[in-house]
Formats: C-alpha cells, sequence, structure tokens
C-alpha cells in the first residue's frame, strides 16, 4: 500500500495491474466505459453472438453506475458507485475479452476474484455518497451504446483524477478481507 495516490491513465494493461495491490489510492484519469446490469447483459450476449462490442474493450475499465441527467451547462448530473455484484455474472467474459479494471461498491465472488487474477484485472472501489463530487471528475460524457436504457446506458466518460482505491489486486487479494484480519476483535 503506497502511501501517495498513483497515477493512473486509461486504457491499463497487464503491467500497470501487477503492480496495484489492495489499498493503494488511486487517481484514474482517461476514458471510462459506464455499465449496469442491462447494459452488460446486452454485452456479454452480443460477445455470445461473436458480434462487435459498442467500446474497445482490451484495456477498458467500466464503471458500474448510471449518471444523472445533467443539469444545463454541466457535463453529468451525480454519478456514484452501484453495488458490483450484480455484474458479476458477466465480468469473467468481459475480463477474457479483455478488461483490465471494474469500478464499484461492495465484494466480488469468488469467480470474479479468479477471473481478475487469470486475466490481470483490477477492481477499484469508488467513494459512496458523493455522488455530486464525482460529477466534478468527469470532463466528457457521451452515451455510446443502448440508449434505450436511460442512464443505464453506456456512457463513454472522460475522467480526470477520479479517486478510487484498488480493493481486488491482481495475485487474488481482498481488501476487505485484509481490513477483517486487521481490525478484527477475535
Amino acid at each position: 500500500m503506497t502511501s501517495e495516490p498513483i497515477r493512473l491513465e486509461t486504457p491499463l494493461n497487464d503491467e500497470l495491474c501487477e503492480r496495484l495491490s489492495v489499498g493503494d489510492r488511486v487517481l484514474l484519469s482517461g476514458v471510462v466505459y459506464t455499465g449496469r446490469d442491462a447494459a452488460h447483459h446486452r454485452l456479454c450476449d452480443a460477445a455470445v453472438r461473436g458480434e462487435p462490442l459498442p467500446f474497445p474493450v482490451q484495456g477498458a475499465v467500466i464503471f458500474y453506475a448510471g449518471p444523472a441527467p445533467a443539469k444545463p451547462g454541466a457535463v453529468t448530473g451525480s454519478i456514484g458507485p452501484t453495488t458490483s455484484y450484480r455484474m458479476d455474472p458477466f465480468a469473467p467474459r468481459l475480463m477474457a475479452l479483455g478488461l483490465k479494471g471494474m469500478i464499484g461498491k461492495g465484494r466480488r465472488s469468488p469467480e470474479v476474484v479468479s477471473a481478475m487474477k487469470q486475466y490481470k484485472a483490477v477492481y477499484f472501489g469508488a467513494i459512496g455518497g458523493i455522488a455530486a463530487l464525482t460529477a466534478r471528475c468527469i470532463r466528457e460524457s457521451a452515451v455510446v451504446a443502448y440508449e434505450d436504457l436511460g442512464p443505464e446506458a453506456i456512457f463513454r466518460l472522460v475522467v480526470f483524477e477520479l479517486p478510487l482505491v484498488v480493493i481486488n489486486d491482481t495475485k487474488g487479494r481482498d481488501l476487505y478481507d485484509e481490513a477483517l484480519k486487521t481490525y478484527s476483535r477475535t
């Protein structure tokens, strides 16, 4: 765990992901895509059919979020992480296609943690409850797929120094488990 935040730019690669450890604080900049349950289902269905996906998955980062509509003059409305386990059935397939980072909140399943080890991907925790502040990190926002899903469509975001914490790293470590070991009273 480092004391200073690590500045990362997308797209990510194996080498960058392997250098990260649970608990590392990260300031992420670059292109990030949003996606929630319905969008993930459509992405994986398209992949199974051999259809091209609506964005380049290789090295990509997906933020499990649905932005609120932007007020006049704003890039986006509030945007905060959603509970990640709902995307667990889809995450291993997307990692196999080259996805390198996921942003959300909450624990991941053992299958997803195993896939992160296999495909050298990481899971970042975003701070819940500060969605209006998180929106300040977004410089550009545009729908790239599944517009019919409204705020749950896939958005292409350009972010600048989005504050995150590494929850699961490429070694299979889990920040939640490590915190329980460190701070448990048993």
